[in-house]
């Protein structure tokens, strides 16, 4: 008996070892639909409610074009600001330079050995060759987005049918379970999203307004940036911090301005993330905070800047589908919510 229940253990153990290989190996085939669901979820709505008044092709060309419009406007946005930023750092680099070998000879006055190599590696042109490879990159996503908006397009055009398929399941158990999963899911994304806007909003704002209070140069673009990288748990905030300090370094006269700015700027981050958006959130998303770090850094390795993004969507998803079966519950129940009985079963 309990050789049976090692065995099979190691059999889910080996087959979830695969399905993660799996993942990571077919990035580029999992990681657009992944997107896509998620797209799905959010302008469900919008395309149901289209086709009450229009056809269904023509609801869908109208979502298709609201849905492209958001994503230009958001991106024309973030290109500005890092832009401005680049911009601004190519102009001054000069300053940059000397800030950071007098940073370098500090170090090496102090018996840092390793400043001499940090010197000649992370250089004022080691930041510009970065900085020209991550807008390569931003350019080859291109390819990316297009195939998450075919399958976007051919999602909303089979959510009703699916629906169908599912309530015509032989094991009608099984489809409603489903069905409460998905419509589940579904709505916690639509949740998730707008909750990450709001804070967003919230934290970009509270960002500009104190950088123009403390004079630091590029006010609006830093709160704009603070607003784009929040959508990336964890990690984006910490980012929306770090890029304004550094660069104060170089307009501040005193280290402990600098630190002070520091300071100020992760007490907005942790003021909105950590006691304003759980309360605002509620208890239908609530993860418990290590699994939020999990799924970042693991999607992240997963996927890249996708997987940061797209990871705690992930994370709800699973532990959703996990709480519609006995045997799943206590996953969901240990990392998440438990799923409520009063979810709709309409998608």
């Amino acid at each position: 008996m309990a050789s049976g229940k090692i065995h099979h253990g190691a059999q889910i153990l080996i087959a979830v070892i695969m399905a993660v290989a799996a993942l990571s190996v077919a990035r580029s085939v999992f990681a657009p639909v992944a997107f896509a669901l998620f797209i799905i979820a959010i302008v469900w709505p919008l395309q149901k409610s289209l086709q009450g008044i229009l056809p269904r092709l023509l609801a869908l060309a109208v979502s298709i074009i609201v849905m492209v419009g958001a994503f230009l406007a958001f991106g024309s946005l973030i290109g500005w600001a890092f832009g401005r930023v680049g911009r601004w750092i190519v102009s001054d680099a000069e300053r940059f330079q000397l800030f950071y070998d007098q940073a370098t000879q500090w170090l090496e006055g102090h018996g840092i050995a390793a400043a001499g190599m940090l010197s000649e590696t992370f250089s004022v042109g080691w930041m510009l060759r970065t900085a020209q490879t991550l807008s390569g990159r931003l350019n080859s996503t291109m390819s990316f987005w297009l195939v998450v908006l075919v399958y976007v397009i051919l999602g909303l055009l089979e959510v009703d049918d699916f629906g169908v398929k599912l309530r015509a399941m032989g094991n009608q158990e099984t489809g409603a379970r489903l069905l409460r999963a998905s419509a589940s899911t579904a709505a916690k994304f639509r949740r998730y999203i707008l909750v990450r806007t709001a804070m967003s909003v919230v934290t970009g704002l509270l960002v500009w307004g104190f950088a123009s209070i403390v004079g630091l140069p590029l006010a609006q673009e830093w709160g704009f940036i603070a607003f784009s990288l929040n959508y990336i748990p964890f990690l984006g905030p910490l980012v929306a911090t770090v890029f304004p300090t550094l660069f104060a370094v170089t307009q501040f006269g005193s280290w402990q301005a600098v630190i002070a700015l520091f300071a100020c700027l992760n007490l907005i981050q942790f003021i909105v993330g950590s006691y304003i958006e759980p309360r605002v959130s509620g208890s239908a998303l609530s993860i418990s905070p290590a699994m939020v770090l999990f799924s970042v850094f693991f999607w992240s390795y997963m996927w890249g800047v996708f997987g940061a993004f797209i990871g705690v969507p992930i994370t709800i998803a699973l532990l959703t589908f996990c709480a519609q079966h006995p045997s799943s519950l206590w996953l969901a129940e240990l990392f998440g919510a438990p799923e409520q009985k009063s979810t709709s079963l309409k998608l």
